[in-house]
């Protein structure tokens, strides 16, 4: 009974061992596609939440100068078209990210660099979108009153949505890296 039961035991012991073996030498790795598309969300909700932001503040100030100045409202629509560029940024490295997304060959390093990638683009675009919102608001309504400072404004407004387009030439970068 005794010889029986070891040599059950050794060949249970002898599987597990060889299964964990596999399991190791395996490159792909079950959780990788979570942080993949946790990437894929971050891109885009974040960089969103920056355009929504830069877009209802900037909104705001155009509303509010075309109280007075209603002539000027359409050359005041920049800094709303500039902020809806930042979501669009998001847009794009969510839809390759989670084109490039698979169950099998999937591995951890490329599951973060996919994370690193969504992070740099949506962080980026919330950044972006509200500077783009507050110089939005108070560039147009300073314009509406001195047009001199029209090109200033816009000037500040290139700069900051420079702030998204450095988030997107990074993400581009971390995202070829994965396979």
């Amino acid at each position: 009974f005794y010889p029986f039961a070891q040599h059950t035991k050794d060949k249970m012991i002898s599987t597990v061992l060889s299964t964990l073996m596999i399991m190791l030498q395996s490159t792909t790795d079950t959780s990788a596609p979570f942080f993949g598309f946790m990437g894929v969300t971050s891109a885009l909700v974040f960089a969103c939440m920056g355009a929504a932001y830069g877009t209802a503040k900037s909104g705001v100030g155009v509303s509010a100068m075309g109280v007075m100045h209603p002539e000027l409202v359409m050359k005041s629509m920049i800094p709303v078209v500039m902020a809806g560029v930042i979501g669009i940024y998001g847009l794009i490295i969510a839809v390759i990210i989670g084109s490039s997304i698979d169950a099998s060959g999937y591995t951890s390093f490329d599951g973060f660099a996919h994370l690193g990638a969504g992070l740099s683009v949506g962080l980026s675009g919330l950044a972006a979108g509200i500077a783009i919102g507050i110089v939005g608001d108070a560039g147009v309504r300073a314009t509406a009153q001195q047009p001199k400072l029209f090109v200033g404004m816009i000037l500040i407004l290139i700069f900051s949505e420079a702030l998204g387009l450095y988030g997107l030439i990074v993400a581009l970068i971390v995202q070829t890296k994965a396979s």
